[in-house]
């Protein structure tokens, strides 16, 4: 078994035992990028190996010395390429940001640095975070590890796709409506969305400012619950971060759900879901039974207006905030143009894809004037009635289950070529950003096509362990305890 088949838990022990060296580690993540990344495209960049190798020797020091003792010191890890990293390049996967280079570093990435992960290098995304697929991509698309003919899911599909394909032991992502569950479910890992304000978004180039959250994806539960301890904290940077009593997240690492109510909406079971994925979502709750949960189906309403009121909110907000994208200050600027308004338009009609051109579009039209009452308004009175669903349901469950995509991974180009059937792959997932809640997705099962199915675990704000402590449960009494991306279940 080579270093990048362990958790990064797992390998974090080995190099504080002493039994792999910080350089061994680095030597594998890049040997496994050298090998498989011509046919996934998981990164965007790869960091210089020169800087890569000196921050290792440095770590490793700092570990022979004493210094860091973390369960994370010495792992290589993978950013989402819209968080920023100085003196690396970070482009959002955007030609208007292909020559970008930030002066500063997302907080969420200082603090893992500060535990001592190295940085191997920016993943894939979908442009600006805007997709379900990492096809809108301006380098192209990601494929998934599973099935290179089908798409690893999206925006965060680079992190998912390298975290399955052993391109890295861990990632870190985004997630706008989904974009790091559906992801993990597609790429057969698991992802997990804090609590809306857990995680600093400081340093995070925005999409959606009040959905928009950075979390873990990585190989076990395990992994999520100590990474996500790793990143979490109060910035005073962020106006939007929340001061909480505990950043304790590994104590619920434990086997035990006795007792704990668990509910499956009758909503997210009926039409559009797949029988395979249904299937799933029941056996898993079968598993959580047999383990002392009190499991019952709810009705959970608002769900079918959970879509147009995102997409009326994101869009709104990414109008905003991707304004300062002009060609000005940084990033890409025309090369032939006529007066400043002039190289706005120009800049801008070049520099953003087909898909952020719709959501900006889309945004502005909700915002102007004659329209912001009949849809920007309605879609934030919506958010407000599905937040008060959310936490009628908590008054009775501990933890919410059901899919976390309708589907498994669809082929390249299927969803690309019909916008309104790839926002409506974000079903079940955007409900959760709205009401700013956290939810994390588990691997459940293969499908016949030999593609994984993902179990989503949805808990009320900050109640992290408690969705930790189901998924860490339904994990360890699946039929499998891990899966190889050849597609064959190891019992």
């Amino acid at each position: 078994m080579g270093f990048m088949d362990n958790t990064a838990v797992e390998l974090g022990k080995k190099i504080r035992a002493g039994e792999v060296t910080v350089v061994e580690a680095v030597d594998a993540a890049l040997a496994a990028i050298d090998a498989y990344e011509d046919r996934f495209h998981c990164y965007v960049t790869v960091e210089e190996r020169e800087k890569v190798y000196k921050k290792a020797e440095e770590v490793q020091k700092k570990i022979s010395d004493g210094i860091l003792t973390g369960p994370l010191a010495g792992v290589p890890v993978a950013i989402k390429d819209n968080m920023c990293t100085e003196g690396t390049l970070t482009t959002c996967s955007s030609k208007i940001l292909d020559n970008f280079v930030p002066t500063y570093t997302a907080q969420a990435v200082l603090n893992l640095e500060k535990a001592g992960a190295v940085i191997i290098g920016k993943t894939n995304m979908d442009e600006f975070a805007m997709g379900s697929t990492t096809e809108t991509s301006f380098f192209g698309p990601t494929r998934n590890p599973w099935n290179e003919e089908h798409v690893p899911g999206g925006s965060s599909g680079g992190s998912a796709a390298a975290v399955a394909a052993g391109e890295c032991c861990y990632a870190l992502g985004s997630d706008t409506g989904g974009s790091i569950r559906q992801p993990a479910s597609y790429c057969g890992v698991v992802g997990m969305k804090p609590t809306y304000g857990t995680v600093s978004r400081y340093g995070l180039i925005a999409y959606g400012s009040s959905l928009d959250q950075i979390g873990p994806m990585a190989k076990d539960v395990t992994d999520c619950a100590t990474i996500l301890e790793a990143i979490a904290s109060y910035d005073p940077k962020d106006s939007t971060s929340v001061k909480r009593e505990s950043y304790d997240f590994t104590s619920a690492l434990r086997e035990d759900v006795k007792g704990m109510r668990i509910g499956i909406p009758r909503d997210y079971l009926g039409e559009g879901l797949d029988e395979e994925v249904k299937e799933t979502i029941l056996a898993a709750a079968e598993k959580l039974e047999e383990k002392g949960a009190v499991v019952e189906q709810f009705d959970l309403s608002l769900v079918e207006y959970a879509i147009p009121a995102y997409y009326v909110i994101a869009s709104a907000e990414a109008s905003s905030n991707l304004a300062r994208f002009d060609g000005v200050k940084y990033g890409y600027r025309t090369e032939e143009y006529q007066g400043l308004h002039n190289m706005y338009k120009k800049t801008r009609s070049e520099g953003f894809g087909p898909e952020v051109k719709r959501r900006i579009m889309l945004g502005s039209f909700v915002l102007s004037s004659g329209y912001y009452d009949a849809y920007y308004l309605k879609a934030l009175r919506t958010k407000a009635l599905i937040k008060q669903a959310f936490d009628k349901a908590f008054e009775k469950y501990d933890v919410i289950l059901g899919p976390a995509a309708p589907t498994t991974a669809p082929k390249i180009g299927d969803s690309l070529s019909d916008p309104i059937k790839m926002y409506l792959g974000d079903i079940y997932t955007i409900s959760v950003n709205l009401a700013g809640l956290p939810g994390m997705t588990v691997p459940g099962r293969l499908s016949k096509a030999g593609l994984p199915i993902g179990v989503q675990f949805i808990g009320d704000c900050f109640k992290e362990n408690n969705i930790i402590r189901a998924a860490y449960t339904f994990e360890q009494n699946r039929d499998f305890k891990n899966w190889s991306m050849t597609g064959e279940e190891d019992k």
